[in-house]
């Protein structure tokens, strides 16, 4: 199996054969028909690649069961005697899998060549698997951070214009080591913000996000609204029923989303 490796990210791959749309052959059964092959004993081949007996010969006969000419012939004589040996046709599958295994190693050399920086994927993996109850989570870069006496004011950049406000302690800022050019996530609940039709209101939220509603969803008492902001992205606010037929807030309108700088979190993945 291919593995190439770099400082915080490893590519893993395997190559199977498939036959009447059901897996021949992998690695694992290429070993197994090997190991008969050398030693003339199930038995002994079993144990040589970590199988019971009955898994090995389950393996024999799925294979066996799939090819179109039999791969390997059990001599007479019980679990514990008499011999196996590959057919010709056995030998020349397990050739033709040692070749295509060598190939498929030079395509995975191939692409980790094309593919200069597996920090940023590794960072973008730990983002997109992050839990977190909050319903928001917007992956940026931070462009400033402007310290006061007791807290600082962050600002990330989302791309496509987008940029996000965050008022947290200058304590958290230590902590998370933000600095310009650090990949954050800024998590908002959807319960914190707060929708505007209006494009030119005048509020001291810091974060004044427009976009298209995309979809709304009524609860019982509240709610969904889906945001299409500018780039692609999609912000998720809940608001009340009432809200959303005082507002008009339907699919297709245009909607502010207006979210204060201090409720804003900011997280990293290290």
């Amino acid at each position: 199996m291919p593995k190439v490796k770099s400082a915080s990210i490893a590519i893993h791959g395997g190559l199977w054969l498939e036959r009447k749309g059901q897996k021949y052959v992998g690695a694992g059964r290429i070993a197994l028909l090997e190991s008969i092959d050398r030693m003339g004993s199930i038995t002994h081949a079993a144990k040589d690649v970590g199988l019971s007996y009955k898994a090995a010969w389950d393996a024999v006969d799925a294979m066996n069961n799939l090819a179109d000419k039999p791969l390997l012939i059990r001599a007479t004589g019980g679990q514990h005697g008499g011999g196996s040996h590959l057919t010709e046709h056995g030998r020349t599958l397990v050739r033709l899998y040692r070749l295509l295994e060598s190939g498929y190693q030079q395509l995975v050399a191939q692409m980790q060549a094309q593919v200069h920086d597996f920090g940023k994927l590794d960072e973008l993996m730990k983002a997109i698997t992050m839990k977190t109850s909050a319903r928001n989570q917007f992956r940026g870069i931070v462009r400033e951070v402007r310290k006061g006496a007791v807290n600082a004011d962050v600002i990330l950049d989302l791309g496509g214009g987008l940029h996000i406000f965050a008022n947290i302690t200058n304590d958290a800022v230590e902590d998370l080591a933000l600095k310009p050019g650090r990949h954050a996530v800024a998590l908002i609940k959807a319960s914190f913000i707060v929708l505007s039709p209006d494009a030119n209101l005048r509020v001291s939220a810091r974060n004044q996000l427009r976009g298209t509603v995309t979809a709304v969803i009524p609860g019982s008492v509240n709610g969904e609204v889906k945001i299409e902001l500018p780039g692609g992205r999609v912000l998720t606010a809940i608001v009340t029923n009432d809200a959303l037929k005082e507002l008009n807030l339907v699919k297709g309108a245009q909607c502010t989303a207006l979210i204060k700088s201090s409720h804003v979190l900011i997280a990293v993945n290290d």
